[in-house]
């Protein structure tokens, strides 16, 4: 897939008459409202997989999709806090403004990890309400699907009771999943990593990873060559197993501390669209699993 600044996917076709129109920030929210909603909606993403989701521009495509949108799906705990509050004033659409009930901020309704005791500047790109990078832990999405179909059937109310089969339908579909993921995952606790950017830390609380070093000494500041040297010098006694990074992170602070500790570099989806085959929710976890095991035995 081509690296694409900001790309409008339709992911829905054809569509019922009056059908909602849905903006979702990130590709995972999209896929969720797919789930949930089917024909019933129309959904516009405004990032992909190679996207870095903490910068975004406001293009005049993207207002356009906010100012016609019935709802804003978006992760929120200050993740899109770079991009989303000028998307939202340039559109001037009254009905998806922050806390009206056409903003959806899915991190509201799960439990955030990595919530800093204080906030300075100086220790860059820190988020005041937690890590936001929750959809990589399957608790996470079974309690943002409960609440966003609520959401739907608020917004339409004429097809709540389609918004509640396939909730129903998702959540069985998600737990039978969740059955077979636990089976594989034994082979991966205590997995020790090196990560690029906190961007993994809910997969890790999970899968009871072992993130023992961050090549960002600040989050969303770029390592230095010194910062890789200490690294360097603390992991060369017991290296972990590879470094881990999302396919939109600059691949080559990875590749230098991999070349030297002769380690793998290990580029995870992240999200749908990160792999060819990581074209839903449910792919998206297994090809998670898959590229890991491959490393793990």
């Amino acid at each position: 897939m081509s690296r694409i600044i900001a790309l409008l996917l339709i992911l829905v076709s054809p569509l019922k008459a009056n059908a909602l129109s849905v903006f979702a920030c990130e590709p995972e929210w999209g896929a969720l409202v797919a789930e949930l909603a089917g024909e019933d909606v129309e959904i516009t993403v405004a990032t992909t997989a190679f996207q870095d989701p903490h910068s975004l521009q406001a293009r005049p495509s993207l207002i356009a999709a906010v100012r016609n949108a019935d709802l804003v799906v978006c992760t929120g705990a200050d993740l899109e806090i770079g991009w989303l509050p000028l998307l939202l004033r340039r559109a001037g659409n009254p009905a998806v403004q922050l806390g009206t009930q056409g903003n959806f901020l899915a991190a509201n309704y799960v439990r955030r990890i990595e919530i800093p005791k204080s906030i300075d500047r100086s220790q860059g790109d820190v988020h005041p309400q937690g890590n936001p990078h929750i959809h990589l832990h399957p608790r996470s999405i079974s309690r943002v699907a409960d609440e966003l179909a609520e959401r739907l059937s608020q917004l339409d109310s004429s097809n709540s009771a389609d918004y509640a089969s396939r909730l129903e339908y998702f959540q069985h579909r998600w737990d039978e999943a969740q059955s077979v993921w636990d089976e594989r995952i034994g082979t991966l606790k205590g997995m020790r990593l090196a990560s690029h950017h906190r961007s993994f830390s809910y997969l890790a609380d999970w899968l009871d990873l072992d993130i023992v070093a961050t090549l960002e000494a600040k989050p969303g500041i770029p390592p230095s060559g010194a910062q890789l040297a200490t690294l360097l010098e603390q992991l060369t006694p017991n290296p972990p197993v590879g470094v881990i990074r999302t396919p939109y992170e600059n691949e080559k602070p990875s590749a230098w501390l991999s070349d030297r500790l002769d380690i793998p570099q290990i580029q995870l989806p992240f999200t749908i669209g990160g792999t060819d085959k990581a074209v839903d929710l449910f792919s998206l976890y297994d090809q998670t699993l898959r590229i890991l095991e491959e490393y793990a035995n």
